[in-house]
């Protein structure tokens, strides 16, 4: 194993021997845990920066291993690869500071943060996986890694919610699992990174390899949401916040809309895929899937449930914009995959932070709530504004490159579905805006926290407003070198070429 090789494990131990020695600890052995939990993730970053600048400089690191004749474990660190592990990782970082101060009396937290942490190995695993047999793997751990941190209350509602997770998540599984055996027979490994192989058997297997790719949109539309594949979702909103956040912005979600943006783009190719006349059919999917997340969103008063119905919609713009294909628009796409991210996980901490310290779940209980609590409030507006799509906010680039692709490529009804969805992002969010700031209190807080000099406990309060910054921040400084938005140019540049 050569050192880049060796590098992409020590990304992945930096997370997994926390987590295993965390749970080797005493439970009331708060300080060493949380010396594991964020010095993991400290070190995660440095090593995930360290990658980064090695690609920049037209390194490639990879390393594998032979289980079986034509099974092989593969990592890889293609610059899609990069863009999805720096985005967990950073994320990870900030929700394990905020886990830490929102679980500080909690029973339980040795478990929470062992799983924690493997959970985010597993992710990073997805992110490296050089080809679908280690994303399978890794794909597959997710679900067993997530599933007792859904269920960590313990509760009959909690139990009921990780059931049927599992319920859809193994199903799902079970498709893709599937998926991939029969693409390995016609095709043999199929590695990410490289040219797309599946021309070479579409003269003698074209139908069978059309019954495949629905079958992967099938496992991995489950765990990214696409409707009617989406039910699991908004009943895991009984877990923490912290979990909440980690489902949305870095884990769960991501992992499947990662995946079918890996074989649109590296299994099948996006003209091969075009020829197939399989995209038309995925935006369909995903014009569907936003219009009937935002319609669900509107008529939610749990506020957590409003921002998972949210999160069924504004994950599909990832679909639609990979589906189009067009370079603008798979940049829309791709960009947002980092941007919901930050805009999402801002609004949970937010609602994390309105129930741990007021004991407010509830949008109608909002009013007013600004006074109270700014700082969060402010951070959640940002979030909410760049979900909507106000400019300079992260979401008004996705939906700019979006909405720009669309244009190019002819598809008008795309053009629609962005608008009426802006249109249906703003009718859920600004009332709650309106009511939090503008609106008088009407009901009685309980107030969770014991006093304290801001507004609530400073490990709640600083991943929400450092979030919030990002989310203006790459929106302002898109067109800089070092943006998302200059990355994705990238990985888009090598698909559809100058």
């Amino acid at each position: 194993m050569n050192w880049g090789g060796l590098l992409l494990v020590m990304i992945l131990l930096s997370s997994l021997v926390p987590g295993l020695i965390i749970f080797a600890l005493p439970e009331k052995s708060n300080r060493p845990r949380t010396f594991l939990n964020l010095g993991g993730a400290f070190l995660k970053l440095l090593l995930i920066l360290v990658m980064i600048i090695g690609i920049y400089k037209g390194r490639h690191f990879a390393v594998r291993w032979q289980l079986l004749p034509g099974i092989e474990l593969a990592l890889n660190s293609d610059p899609l690869a990069a863009l999805f592990s720096t985005l967990s990782t950073v994320l990870w970082l900030l929700t394990t500071l905020y886990a830490v101060g929102y679980l500080e009396q909690s029973p339980n937290r040795r478990q929470f943060f062992g799983y924690f942490s493997i959970c985010v190995t597993v992710t990073v695993g997805i992110a490296l996986a050089g080809n679908l047999i280690t994303f399978l793997l890794f794909y597959e751990l997710l679900t067993l890694t997530t599933y007792p941190l859904v269920t960590h209350r313990g509760t009959r509602e909690a139990l009921a919610a990780g059931r049927v997770y599992l319920a859809y998540t193994l199903s799902g599984g079970a498709v893709l699992l599937v998926a991939v055996a029969w693409l390995q027979v016609l095709a043999g490994p199929v590695d990410f990174g490289g040219q797309p192989v599946l021309a070479s058997v579409a003269a003698t297997h074209e139908l069978q390899l059309i019954v495949i790719f629905f079958m992967f949109i099938a496992g991995l539309g489950v765990k990214a949401a696409l409707v009617p594949l989406h039910g699991w979702l908004p009943r895991a909103m009984v877990a923490p916040a912290p979990v909440s956040a980690l489902l949305h912005a870095v884990a769960v979600v991501k992992a499947g809309v990662f995946g079918i943006v890996r074989i649109v783009h590296d299994v099948y190719g996006i003209g091969f895929a075009a020829g197939l006349n399989l995209l038309l059919p995925l935006s369909i999917l995903a014009s569907v899937s936003i219009i009937y997340g935002s319609l669900c969103a509107l008529r939610e008063d749990d506020l957590k449930k409003r921002l998972a119905y949210s999160t069924i919609s504004q994950l599909s713009y990832i679909v639609l914009g990979v589906s189009v294909a067009g370079p603008l628009a798979a940049i829309g796409g791709l960009v947002h995959l980092v941007h919901q991210g930050l805009m999402k996980i801002t609004l949970f901490f937010c609602a994390g932070n309105l129930a741990e310290t007021l004991g407010v779940h509830r949008i109608s209980e909002m009013n007013g709530i600004a006074r109270r609590m700014p700082l969060t409030m402010a951070a959640f507006s940002v979030g909410a504004l760049g979900m909507i799509g106000f400019p300079p906010m992260a979401g008004f680039v996705s939906k700019w490159y979006l909405g720009m692709g669309a244009l190019a490529t002819g598809k008008m009804w795309v053009v629609a579905i962005l608008a009426v969805s802006t249109v249906l992002n703003a009718a859920y969010f600004l009332p709650i805006l309106i009511g939090a700031w503008f609106k008088p209190q009407e009901c009685t807080w309980s107030e969770q926290v014991v006093a304290v000099r801001l507004e609530t406990r400073w490990m709640l309060l600083v991943p929400p407003l450092v979030t919030a910054f990002l989310v203006v921040t790459v929106g302002l400084l898109a067109n800089a070198q070092i943006s998302p938005l200059a990355w994705v140019k990238l990985i888009v540049g090598r698909e559809f070429g100058p």
